[in-house]
């Protein structure tokens, strides 16, 4: 692990539900929050975030899916992790196939222990790129309460842009319970960003309607000093000042956490 002091205040162990364990960095008190990092590895962005979720009286569950935990990411590394994910990893679906990650089951397992240790009304769950579905495939858990699908990436490709990578089954539940129990996701992106296709963002208008918050960023939002071209609205992406739009977006997405889960 690179980078110890990112974790100052947080406790690990590991998780195993089905096939898989996995390690989960926790922090905090109150209702939990499942913060399901990007490509290509837990880095110090998203556990920034994951520290101002906390600071607002949450329980962080912070579980490491790829990459090496805390190091901060090159273009050479972020690239080898997204070929070995892409090629060799069977608990990811990256392709239009319309079936949702096998990982996505263990993360469901998560939030129902969490939901267990944390109380509260239930989970807010928050995916980035390559993660970014997952918070709605698991809404079939019925302890997730709160999806939040910041630049959802997947499935890649031309052929699955107006799809999410969540079977008909996961979407069908989760716009059920978005009628039946008053509640709603939010969906981030730049529209710039090729890998969030306009399908895509028009399907999750299409389906949920008035119950998917959708955010759209302009590229003179982005942090022009990020690695990338405008793609991470809650890490890289974020100009870290008050006043600015990614910041609102942050502070937006955290009382969106904090009124569903009842912090």
């Amino acid at each position: 692990m690179k980078n110890p002091e990112v974790f100052a205040g947080y406790e690990a162990f590991d998780f195993t539900a089905g096939p898989w364990t996995r390690r989960v960095w926790s922090k905090g008190s109150g209702p939990a929050v499942i913060i399901m990092h990007e490509m290509p590895n837990l880095h110090p962005q998203v556990l920034r975030f994951a520290d101002r979720v906390a600071a607002q009286g949450m329980t962080v569950y912070c579980p490491s899916l790829f990459g090496e935990d805390g190091r901060k990411p090159s273009k050479a590394y972020t690239m080898g992790q997204m070929l070995w994910s892409i090629c060799v990893r069977r608990e990811f679906n990256v392709w239009a196939n319309g079936k949702s990650s096998p990982i996505v089951e263990w993360l469901r397992a998560l939030a129902r222990k969490a939901h267990a240790d944390c109380g509260g009304r239930g989970v807010g769950a928050v995916g980035m790129c390559f993660t970014g579905g997952f918070a709605l495939a698991m809404m079939t858990e019925p302890a997730v309460v709160a999806p939040v699908l910041s630049q959802p990436s997947l499935p890649l490709g031309r052929k699955g842009a107006a799809r999410i990578d969540a079977n008909d089954e996961e979407i069908a539940c989760a716009k059920r319970r978005f009628e039946q129990e008053d509640l709603s996701m939010m969906a981030l992106r730049f529209p710039s960003d090729s890998f969030v296709p306009d399908e895509r963002f028009a399907m999750l208008k299409d389906t949920f309607g008035e119950r998917c918050v959708t955010v759209e960023l302009g590229d003179a939002d982005a942090n022009p000093d990020a690695p990338i071209a405008p793609h991470s609205v809650l890490t890289w992406h974020l100009i870290d000042e008050p006043g600015s739009a990614t910041h609102q977006v942050e502070q937006d997405v955290i009382a969106f956490f904090k009124a569903r889960t009842g912090a």
